[in-house]
């Protein structure tokens, strides 16, 4: 996408569905607002509040001091650096937090400082704290069934699921998420979301809560963590009817405007307006070191308080881990309120999203991580063997200092 106009051969373009395929996946994780339409998560109009940084003295030695840092990548051989890893997992932005001052910072590939990048399903730990500040402030009875505040679900396997297995993940519903699987269900929602013109022959659901009202039943609910993007558009449903708000109104009322945001941030939505609980958010890194920051702070951030303590205290206990397996990165983890919890000894826990999106908290250390990247391939477990022990290696350092 580079010349004007781009070379044919170049030319990354929608209707096309391989934007995210590699190395398209490089420029379009910047540029995703081009492909799709999108609904804003707005920022207000109030002054931005600026973080806080050493000064650029300090900046810049602990900029070579975490440069140099080694750790061995999980089941290694040999140590990698800090600096290393950055490029070994196409990095295209990296923000660290420690004590509420930004200690790194660095952008690469096609994102700048004042750009944005899809966060993939770090989306879903947006709507999940949406969705755990209603729990506590008792908007939201998570004991429901989805069929008691949906009665829309009709006969899908969502209608006898309650609102916490939504929240966890642990429902009993047919839905495979093989990126590498041409006929996995992910790509049929994916059909039933686009917002650009059905074909002619096409027969299927018109957009996400049309899908989910037709979903089957595979496993008995509450029994295991299964991961599966339709759970977090069930939330995302459950919570504009509870509010009468959109997740993206929400988001903006209750995290954008209050937290000090510096950028709007965009959400696709699907043919119908629906914004995309699942996967849709595109962001500025810094604000995502906001929210990092107030998730770290309990709910406060700028002396501001957003929400109760109790919902961070919830989400970084974790769900059950006996219900958590298949992520052999993830030994001892477990999963609640759309968030990742480590269970280590830091008691770690982040939102994650697909080619190594995430936000790392590290209540033990006083750090927050944010990584924003365009890896090759989508599953995270290819990513982590070289991204969770160069965490762990910040971390104690920072503790050092």
């Amino acid at each position: 996408m580079q010349g004007f106009p781009p070379p044919a051969d170049k030319l990354i373009t929608q209707p096309d569905s391989n934007y995210f395929s590699f190395p398209k996946l490089r420029w379009s994780v910047c540029h995703l607002r081009e492909f799709l339409p999108t609904e804003e998560i707005s920022r207000g109009t109030a002054a931005p509040v600026a973080l806080q940084y050493p000064s650029p003295a300090r900046f810049a030695d602990l900029r070579q001091s975490i440069d140099a840092l080694s750790f061995m990548p999980i089941n290694g051989e040999k140590e990698m650096t800090w600096e290393e890893s950055l490029y070994a997992n196409y990095t295209d932005g990296i923000l660290i937090l420690h004590k509420g001052q930004v200690v790194y910072e660095r952008y690469f590939g096609c994102l700048q400082e004042d750009g944005k990048h899809a966060i993939m399903s770090m989306t879903k730990s947006i709507t999940g704290l949406l969705g755990q500040i209603l729990v506590v402030e008792g908007v939201l009875d998570d004991t429901l069934l989805v069929r008691d505040v949906i009665p829309e679900i009709g006969e899908s396997a969502f209608a006898t699921v309650t609102i916490r297995e939504v929240m966890d993940m642990t429902t009993g519903v047919k839905y495979s998420e093989d990126y590498s699987d041409p006929n996995a269900d992910i790509w049929l929602y994916s059909a039933a979301a686009s917002p650009l013109p059905k074909p002619e022959d096409y027969a299927g659901p018109n957009g996400y809560w049309e899908y989910l009202q037709q979903v089957a039943a595979d496993g008995q609910h509450g029994d295991a963590f299964h991961y599966k993007t339709i759970n977090s558009d069930m939330l995302g449903w459950i919570i504009s009817r509870v509010t009468g708000k959109s997740v993206t109104e929400l988001a903006s009322d209750r995290l954008w405007r209050p937290m000090g945001a510096e950028q709007d941030a965009y959400q696709t939505v699907d043919g119908k307006g629906v914004p995309f609980a699942g996967g849709g958010v595109t962001a500025g890194l810094r604000d995502l070191g906001r929210l990092g920051l107030v998730m770290l702070n309990q709910g406060e951030i700028n002396g501001k308080k957003l929400f109760p303590a109790e919902v961070v205290q919830t989400i970084a206990a974790g769900g059950d881990p006996a219900k958590f397996s298949g992520f052999p990165t993830l030994p001892s983890g477990s999963y609640t309120s759309q968030w990742w919890v480590f269970h280590n000894d830091h008691g770690a826990y982040a939102a994650r999203g697909v080619h190594g999106q995430t936000i790392y908290v590290d209540p033990t250390a006083q750090m927050v991580l944010v990584r924003l990247a365009s890896f090759p391939r989508a599953q995270n477990g290819y990513i982590d063997p070289t991204s969770l022990p160069a965490y762990q290696a910040v971390a104690e350092f920072l503790m050092s200092q």
